[in-house]
């Protein structure tokens, strides 16, 4: 499938070693340009990249609907992809200001001493409202397999799904980067016209403040994770009056909100 090569490899155990081939994702730079400008390279998944220019561009502040976008024309180069986005003219001058501040920003994250108070910017508070019951949160951990289409040949993505309130999947997007994943599904549903704030979303990955930032930006109500959170995502979570669950096992998971309301 697309997102993924065969190579060859020698699988080493202790009765003897044999040559095998094995499917792996692909990781590529997927450079992004937003009205000839170059904007950002990140490595990625070159699957479903409509979807993920419109979730970065989202996410990223750079637009604020779908409609601020006119046109996503990517083009494979033999160096890796290019992402070649039209913004609305409204959007040019702030995205050009947002060029200047990434100068000392990374894809993972922010660094450097100027971004320091970045960081602990205030988020927009969550507006929508929706409850959630844990037999939902369970389902939706149950069907996220029959989802994952990349990772089971692979072995080696994230995935990012977007659930209603019954914990019925409706949308799913995979990638090398849990960040991309999250992206993509954001975009996804933009095209889709499903509302962020009617449903929840479940990650294959551990949760940074990066991943909180996300959900809030885009008005996602319930944000829930399969491996843990880090200090700051549950922190930024709180301050921002997202429910976050992780830790999220068949058996078991960790609502931190409700922690929080407990104190």
């Amino acid at each position: 499938m697309d997102g993924a090569i065969s190579v060859q490899a020698r699988t080493l155990a202790p009765g003897g070693n044999q040559s095998s081939s094995r499917n792996i994702p692909i990781e590529a730079p997927i450079a992004i340009e937003y009205n000839g400008i170059g904007y950002a390279v990140m490595m990625a998944t070159p699957l479903n990249l409509a979807d993920f220019a419109i979730g970065f561009s989202l996410s990223e502040g750079i637009v604020h609907s779908l409609a601020d976008i006119e046109k996503v024309v990517p083009h494979e180069t033999p160096a890796g992809w290019l992402l070649k986005i039209q913004l609305a003219e409204s959007c040019v001058a702030p995205m050009i200001e947002r060029v200047r501040v990434r100068v000392s920003e990374s894809s993972c994250g922010l660094c450097g001493l100027e971004n320091l108070e970045m960081v602990n910017r205030p988020l927009p508070p969550i507006t929508a409202h929706l409850d959630v019951e844990t037999p939902a949160v369970f389902a939706a951990l149950g069907a996220l397999r029959d989802h994952q289409p990349l990772g089971a040949l692979t072995g080696g993505t994230h995935a990012a799904a977007f659930c209603n309130r019954d914990g019925v999947i409706l949308l799913a997007r995979e990638d090398v980067g849990r960040h991309c994943a999250f992206d993509k599904l954001i975009g996804a549903l933009a095209s889709a016209a499903i509302n962020p704030r009617t449903g929840f979303v479940l990650l294959s990955s551990r949760c940074s403040y990066e991943l909180v930032e996300k959900a809030v930006v885009a008005n996602i109500p319930l944000l829930v994770t399969i491996s843990t959170a880090t200090s700051l995502a549950i922190s930024r979570a709180a301050q921002a009056n997202l429910r976050l669950i992780a830790l999220a096992r068949p058996d078991a998971m960790l609502d931190f909100s409700a922690a929080n309301e407990a104190q």
